[in-house]
């Protein structure tokens, strides 16, 4: 096994266990499960993509090939900025509404991933959407500013910045050079895997600081 398939392996372990750990402490400690099950559902697709890397199974493949639809579609674009909201805008739904919005987005990712006449601009889409939830958090950024958590804006703006380049490379700029994208997947599952942690820091900056005002 080559050293950028060992990479490659522990940088979509690194996404698991940021998902499963992250996931579930937005559903059991925020109550949030928009962001908590979108977290989940990354780590599930990167569960996939780790079996289809050592067996080749290509039910495995599609399973992670649908749910990366979805993330860079919908799951991340639209539910986790709603989820994110929550701290942001005071965005509080219900569950009904939150399984309301997670059908819609999975029912719309069939169409993503089935119809052909989406196929054609399909990666303007996906980085279409990318860009307004990188607007998104440039505005959640702003927020931790003015609440004086310039660490955790910081280091959110860092995340934002590379969340996006991966979105521009990921369709129109293969690395040189890198034709079976191992090292693609490294920078990408990675940053992903960082973004998951590092939102779930930030939520909590933001919460706290909105909530201290309240407190006195």
């Amino acid at each position: 096994m080559e050293m950028k398939e060992i990479f490659g392996i522990l940088s979509c372990l690194f996404l698991i266990l940021a998902g499963i750990v992250y996931g579930f402490k937005f559903v059991k400690h925020r109550k949030n499960y928009l962001l908590g099950f979108e977290w989940l559902i990354v780590a599930f697709s990167a569960t996939n993509l780790l079996i289809f890397l050592f067996t080749g199974w290509k039910v495995n493949y599609s399973i992670s090939f649908f749910l990366d639809a979805f993330s860079r579609g919908f799951g991340i674009p639209i539910v986790a900025v709603l989820g994110l909201m929550a701290v942001s805008h005071n965005f509080k739904p219900s569950v009904f509404k939150d399984l309301v919005i997670f059908g819609i987005t999975f029912a719309s990712t069939f169409v993503l991933v089935l119809a052909d006449f989406v196929q054609g601009p399909l990666p303007y889409f996906y980085l279409i959407m990318w860009s307004c939830y990188t607007l998104y958090l440039v505005y959640f950024t702003w927020q931790l500013l003015r609440a004086e958590e310039s660490f955790q804006a910081l280091l959110t703006a860092l995340g934002a910045a590379a969340g996006l380049a991966i979105a521009v490379v990921y369709d129109f700029f293969p690395i040189p050079g890198d034709d079976d994208k191992m090292l693609f997947m490294i920078f990408a599952l990675t940053t992903w895997g960082y973004t998951l942690i590092q939102l779930y820091y930030a939520y909590g900056a933001l919460a706290r600081a909105k909530a201290a005002p309240a407190a006195r």
